[in-house]
């Protein structure tokens, strides 16, 4: 397992925050992800051998959000 902060430009609210955890959630291969608005971040562990930091941040723009 791995774990990674990913900045996170876009939310504005707690409903960005539920918006991008749920997407993480789902996503194989993502143990925990733990979404911050004030510190405008997720900290997502995840197993690299069925997912990738790529295909995280991939899921977090195509959600409607902009990774730094």
């Amino acid at each position: 397992m791995e774990t990674t902060i990913v900045p996170i430009k876009g939310m504005t609210c707690m409903g960005c925050v539920s918006s991008v955890k749920r997407v993480l959630s789902g996503m194989a291969g993502i143990t925990q992800a733990e979404v911050s608005l004030e510190k405008a971040q997720a900290a997502v562990t995840y197993d690299p051998g069925k997912t990738s930091l790529q295909a995280i941040k991939t899921a977090i723009t195509d959600a409607g959000y902009d990774v730094a």
